[in-house]
């Protein structure tokens, strides 16, 4: 029988039979919530400004909130906000209902929205949600606004003029159609 022949410094292992694979289970937190000995609480969000945390809460509460009145709870959100939001807010809204009767008003990320067929089609943001410098208009996939290979699909709002006023009605006609 010849010796073996193995490299230096390497030692001999003797290897088991193999059996099954036992993987490690998930550890379930205990009853009261907290979690076993040996694990660490989920880290926070990363990444996410306090304001979009918040965004994200509002969202979840909208999902198990009641929608049959959309409505009032986005007049309700739009008496929230600081002036001049408010006001443009207010307008918006009214220039949204009389140019696409057929969408209905909800919340969306706690922001005014405006839907079809439960699909958000535009939405107010305020400057104080994010806060940033102007509020913004906005439109989703769902809106009907293509032109070519490029369009927009979010209006910075300093003011609402009766220019303006007419575009938006424009716009969310066309959104729409």
């Amino acid at each position: 029988m010849k010796p073996s022949v193995r490299p230096l410094g390497m030692a001999r292992v003797e290897i088991a039979p193999r059996g099954p694979v036992r993987m490690p289970s998930k550890a379930k937190p205990e009853a009261d919530g907290t979690p076993r000995a040996g694990k660490s609480p989920p880290k926070a969000l990363k990444g996410f400004t306090d304001e979009e945390r918040a965004a994200m809460r509002e969202r979840v509460q909208e999902l198990k909130a009641d929608k049959a009145d959309g409505e009032s709870a986005v007049l309700a959100k739009i008496a929230e906000m600081r002036e001049p939001d408010r006001a443009m807010g207010r307008r918006l809204h009214d220039i949204i209902k009389a140019s696409a009767p057929a969408l209905s008003p909800r919340l969306w990320y706690g922001m005014p929205a405006y839907a079809k067929g439960g699909k958000v089609v535009c939405f107010f943001q305020p400057a104080q949600k994010f806060k940033t410098r102007y509020a913004t208009l906005g439109f989703s996939d769902e809106a009907n606004l293509d032109e070519g290979a490029l369009w927009p699909v979010v209006f910075a709002l300093k003011e609402l003029t009766a220019a303006e006023e007419a575009r938006i009605g424009a716009l969310v006609k066309k959104a729409v159609s």
